[in-house]
């Protein structure tokens, strides 16, 4: 049987360099779409086995080049997404435009399977522009192509992720927790090693046509997850719940960073759960079990944020009511 050969955007995120070596271990061979090859490469090269990965760059949405790439894929996949605006209508390019490009290149070169990330729980938040062009991506890639897996992930973690980190970062800082909407929204996060392991299983089984809801084993509370984290930590901090004024004014503060801890957006999006919604599958429905629990994982790497580092050895419990 002819090897696959993936082609892979948003390749150096948390979610791209777990893949890469989960795709790479099991014999596939993959071409990774990078911004700047310079900057990604020695990254990247370290998580494929030699002759199993290929880094391309392209700085812009050139559609010959892109062409090109899919041609000679047997499967696409794209990971590609931001949090935040940095350009005015930024998310509609980068999660309405760009999957609408690649699924209409997809389609015109019959590839075998199409696989794009989106986002859990955004249905309800259409006052959100991310929610908004998440949905707007996922209609028309289903509409361009109909080999197509539409992949809806709650909160993917891990010791690289973007969130545990962050909230881990401030609570090692700050006094006081805002807790946003009494801290009430439900997530189901789900560790990177068992959202990987889902790809894998959608880029092997006949799973085409099909809207995935990815869900981790629990359901937890926003405040639940600050708990957790804090336990993990070994820190107290108190935890303030904020009128929706005062939460909005510390967006709108806080959006001005250069990496902004928290956009007008996000907190748009903090209204409504991020768990499963019924409307679709689940990977428990398809029987790809998410087997990470968040506690236990968050335990393996939180050592970074205690006093003393990796030394500490007090393992007290915090109250955090």
């Amino acid at each position: 049987m002819k090897q696959k050969e993936i082609l892979l955007f948003g390749a150096t995120g948390q979610i791209g360099r777990n893949l890469i070596r989960k795709l790479s271990k099991n014999n596939y061979k993959i071409t990774a779409v990078t911004r700047n090859i310079h900057r990604a490469g020695y990254i990247l090269k370290t998580q494929a086995n030699p002759g199993y990965l290929e880094l391309v760059e392209l700085n812009n949405f050139n559609l010959d080049k892109i062409d090109s790439l899919i041609k000679n894929c047997s499967i696409c996949i794209n990971l590609i997404g931001i949090l935040y605006e940095k350009k005015k209508n930024y998310f509609n390019i980068i999660h309405r435009d760009f999957p609408d490009m690649l699924s209409k290149v997809a389609n015109k070169n019959k590839i075998e399977k199409f696989l794009h990330v989106s986002a859990l729980g955004i249905e309800n938040a259409l006052e959100s522009k991310y929610a908004k062009s998440k949905l707007d991506g996922e209609k028309k890639v289903l509409s361009n192509f109909k080999n197509s897996t539409i992949l809806k992930p709650s909160i993917v973690y891990s010791v690289d992720d973007k969130f545990t980190t962050n909230f881990m970062t401030l609570l090692s800082r700050l006094p006081i927790m805002p807790l946003y909407y009494n801290g009430n929204t439900k997530f189901s996060p789900i560790h990177v090693s068992d959202f990987v392991d889902i790809i894998l299983k959608m880029v092997e089984k006949d799973n085409n046509n099909l809207v995935l809801e990815c869900v981790g084993p629990e359901e937890i509370s926003f405040k639940e997850i600050i708990k957790q984290l804090l336990t993990s930590m070994d820190k107290k901090r108190l935890l303030i719940p904020l009128p929706n004024s005062i939460a909005s004014l510390s967006a709108k503060i806080l959006q001005l960073l250069p990496k902004p801890l928290l956009t007008e957006d996000q907190l748009k999006l903090l209204k409504y759960d991020n768990i499963k919604s019924g409307i679709y599958k689940t990977n428990y429905d398809l029987g790809y079990q998410a087997k990470r629990y968040f506690k236990t994982e968050i335990d393996k790497y939180s050592f970074n944020w205690r006093s003393g580092g990796q030394f500490n050895k007090d393992n007290s419990m915090v109250d955090t009511k």
